[in-house]
């Protein structure tokens, strides 16, 4: 079996994973050696058997909404059993574009670790919390993973799901470290190997979209957040303080997705039907085809 880069998604991302699928292969010198697969949550029902069930996320009881915009977060750990526990597979968010060569790092030395990502920023990285959004993993050495099994164990309180998202479960020797710039958070810069648009609110294809994510609730090391957090939603309602989805603040990143989305409709990845489908359920900002038209070709 080739090393196979997973794109996990939901409805609500799908434009956004077919962007990301192509960015993957257009961007590599060696684009017949690796494949690529689309993985959706309808096609996993034990994550819309648990709607409207309670959980814990750093400590804080949650409820588990499969309409969600990250959803699709617990298929993360996946990709071992889908690729019978063998061979090299690399997981990545329907947010993260390719901007180099994937092969660079599918095709890397693991000095024997199990799993390489990139630390959180900020506390959480300080705290020991991995960024899982990206992650290349051996997956011979991860057959402890059973997404289903340990997925269900959130709903039974066996286990939180900020210490699984971030890896804390697993033993820190395992993980290795790899450079930033594979999962540039919100970052392009000519080093950037592969954008992330992770702050949500920022995404270049919601602009001006209403708000359909839960922000977080809680921090476990810092207990005040989680009452601040709690607080604000008491006080103002949900998400009463942005409401829609704004502009992201660099244009390049807005330029970089537009460019490579124009390339989808030229190619026939996404259809103009598609398109005006995604608009109307708001999964995609309302403009998207007047944003496209001055959008200039990306360079070759």
């Amino acid at each position: 079996m080739k090393p196979t880069v997973f794109i996990h998604t939901n409805d609500r991302q799908i434009v956004g994973a077919l962007v990301a699928k192509h960015a993957l292969k257009r961007n590599s010198r060696s684009p017949d050696a690796f494949d690529v697969r689309i993985i959706e949550t309808k096609d996993f029902p034990f994550l819309a058997a648990r709607e409207g069930q309670e959980f814990h996320r750093d400590g804080i009881i949650r409820v588990w909404r499969n309409d969600d915009l990250q959803s699709f977060t617990p298929l993360r750990f996946i990709p071992p059993e889908l690729m019978g526990y063998e061979g090299r597979a690399l997981i990545i968010d329907p947010d993260i574009f390719a901007v180099a060569d994937v092969w660079e790092l599918l095709s890397r030395d693991m000095g024997g670790a199990a799993v390489m990502c990139r630390r959180r920023n900020g506390p959480k990285g300080k705290f020991g919390y991995y960024a899982s959004s990206v992650m290349l993993l051996d997956c011979g050495k991860l057959r402890h993973w059973r997404c289903e099994e340990q997925f269900n164990e959130l709903f039974a309180f066996k286990r939180d799901y900020m210490d699984w998202i971030s890896l804390k479960l697993e033993p820190p020797e395992t993980i290795a470290p790899f450079e930033n710039e594979w999962n540039d958070f919100d970052k392009l810069t000519p080093q950037t190997k592969m954008l992330h648009n992770t702050r949500r609110l920022t995404q270049p294809w919601k602009t001006g979209l209403p708000i359909d994510f839960e922000p977080p609730d809680a921090f476990k090391p810092i207990p005040l957040y989680a009452w601040l957090m709690r607080f604000g939603r008491l006080f103002f309602g949900r998400n009463r303080l942005i409401g829609h989805y704004w502009r992201h603040p660099d244009a390049n990143q807005e330029k970089l997705f537009f460019g490579l989305l124009r390339e989808c409709l030229d190619q026939g990845i996404v259809t103009d039907a598609m398109l005006r489908e995604e608009m109307r359920l708001d999964h995609v900002r309302h403009d998207a085809f007047q944003v496209l038209q001055r959008t200039q070709p990306l360079a070759a």
